[in-house]
Formats: C-alpha cells, sequence, structure tokens
C-alpha cells in the first residue's frame, strides 16, 4: 500500500484515504473480516444496516447461489441501534478508517430515531437503506416513488448531524428521477445499486428455494445494469455517487469510477475472496501508477463521450 494520497477522494466533506468501502450486508460491522484483513486499508468499513431495535430477519432459507452471483433474503437481521453503539462502534473505532452506518426502518419514525440515536457518536456518515419494506404503505419499498424517497430524506437530514448518503434501490424505471428525488430532499451522497429483486425454484422439489421466496440479486452478473445506473444518475445530481453491484476487481472498480463514481462499495465479493477490498485497493494504485494519473478523481465520471 502506497501512502501517497493520489487515491484520497471527498465525499460531502469528509476524506477518505481511498475510494474503496464494503457494501452493507456483506461484511458485518468490520470485526468478522478483521481476522482476515487489516480495516486500516479500507476507505471506509459500512455496516450492516442497524434499526432502532433487533430485528429477528426472515425465516431460512434465506441465502441461494445461483448463476453469476447470489439471492439473499436475510430481512435485514440486526441486534438494534443500542447494542451496535455499545458493541460495534468501540471495535471500528481502533481503526484509521472512516465508519459509515447504514441505516434502516419500516417506517418514517423507526428511520429518524436510528439516525437521532446516531447523531452525537463517533460515526463519520449515514448511508439510509431505502429498500426496506414500508409497512405502513403496504409494504411497496420506500425507494420506490420519488416523492417518499424525498420525504423521508428530508426526514432523516432534519435529525442527522452527520452527511446522508441515500442508498438507491434499482427496483425502478428510472434511477435519475429516484437520485433527483433524495437529492432534492437534502442528501448529501447517493449509493447505488441495491439488490435486483429475484427469484429461484428448485425444479426437483417443486418449491421456492428462498423462504421467502423473493431475494435480493448480487454479484458479478449485476454489474453491467448497476454501471449504466451510476452514470445515469451521475448525470442526474450534483451530488458524490458511491457506486457499486458485482464489483469484484479493480477493473470492475474503474469502471465504475469512469461512469461518475467518486468511491465504490465491494459486496458479494467478500464471501469468495475476504480480501476483495484491499486487492481492489491495489489494483486501482497499479493502475493510477502505470497510467500516470496524479489522483483517482481525475478518473471520476472520465469515460469519453
Amino acid at each position: 500500500m502506497g501512502t501517497t494520497n493520489r487515491l484520497s477522494v471527498k465525499i460531502a466533506g469528509i476524506e477518505l484515504k481511498n475510494p474503496v468501502m464494503t457494501a452493507s450486508g456483506t461484511f458485518g460491522s468490520g470485526e468478522e473480516y478483521s481476522e482476515f484483513i487489516d480495516l486500516n486499508g479500507l476507505g471506509a468499513v459500512v455496516t450492516k444496516g442497524v434499526a432502532n431495535v433487533p430485528w429477528p430477519g426472515n425465516p431460512t432459507p434465506r441465502v441461494a447461489e445461483v448463476y453469476g452471483g447470489m439471492l439473499n433474503a436475510i430481512g435485514l437481521q440486526n441486534p438494534g441501534v443500542e447494542v451496535f453503539c455499545r458493541r460495534d462502534l468501540p471495535f471500528l473505532k481502533k481503526y484509521d478508517t472512516k465508519i459509515i452506518v447504514n441505516v434502516c426502518g419500516h417506517s418514517v419514525e423507526e428511520y429518524t430515531e436510528v439516525v437521532e440515536r446516531l447523531a452525537d457518536e463517533p460515526v463519520d456518515m449515514l448511508e439510509i437503506n431505502i429498500s426496506c419494506p414500508n409497512v405502513r404503505e403496504g409494504g411497496i419499498a420506500f425507494g420506490t416513488v420519488p416523492s417518499v424517497a424525498e420525504k423521508i430524506t428530508k426526514a432523516c437530514k432534519k435529525v442527522a448531524k452527520q452527511p446522508i448518503i441515500m442508498k438507491l434501490s434499482p427496483n425502478v424505471t428510472d434511477i435519475g428521477e429516484m437520485a433527483r428525488a433524495v437529492e432534492a430532499g437534502g442528501a448529501d451522497a447517493v449509493s447505488l445499486i441495491n439488490t435486483l429483486t429475484g427469484m429461484k425454484i428448485d425444479v426437483n422439489r417443486r418449491k421456492f428455494v428462498l423462504a421467502n421466496r423473493t431475494g435480493g440479486m448480487s454479484g458479478p452478473a449485476v454489474k453491467p445494469i448497476a454501471v449504466r445506473m451510476v452514470y445515469e444518475a451521475a448525470h442526474a445530481v450534483h451530488v458524490p455517487v458511491i457506486g457499486m453491484g458485482g464489483i469484484a476487481s479493480a477493473e470492475d472498480a474503474l469502471e465504475f469510477i469512469l461512469a461518475g463514481a467518486t468511491a465504490v462499495s465491494v459486496g458479494t465479493a467478500n464471501f469468495i475472496n475476504p480480501r476483495a477490498t484491499l486487492d481492489v485497493v491495489a489494483g486501482i494504485e497499479r493502475y493510477l501508477e502505470e497510467n500516470g494519473i496524479d489522483s483517482v478523481q481525475d478518473l471520476v465520471g472520465a469515460v469519453e463521450e
């Protein structure tokens, strides 16, 4: 790892030593991977979703392998914000990396309760997961209706002391419209894509493989869709974009950066290669050196039109 700052990027005034972070839900809260990799090497650790109270998650089986990736229907199982603050934050504070907490909820009140609780904690940014089912509206995800996405952004911004990243759902017709909606609500950055809704059926048992029937599709197969959506979002808004979706190598990450992402998150690849994030960091640095590029920021949105 070089000591140069050619890898550093800024998001909402927060400086990351490099543009590589973990994708929420694939890295626990950091401690789970700390025996495999040095967390100091990451731009940021993005935690698993944290709710106002513990969530039990969905019934099992809730993970299935599919061609080019995986389906998951974990249901955002988490121990709740109090346990998170008591147990996970002190652990993460031991490392020289930025801490981004992913926040989930079933209602606007549940989201804002977590955001308020974290306001005075040593957290650098919050990532609001609006792919959660809105129980008040019959389970439709907050992130699929522009007016609702804007409303929840405003509500979170009102009580937040940290910058707010809105994590966008790809299960929409126009990702640019969703990005503009959360920007209008005051989002400091957007991250995308969250998982695509998928399904798998066991033909021999003639049953759904996941107890939940549907699950979130992630992994290499979603990357071309994710790159396209990041490109569209980056052209729709003026706030920084964090790209994710099937990133497994530095080349993958660079595609997102050239499409307009200021930073990237590595998710499913962590399950296959626990060192994936650091491999991506090293690969980006190598690319900059080989191509005589002074800063990774020079590559953001630099795809030739």
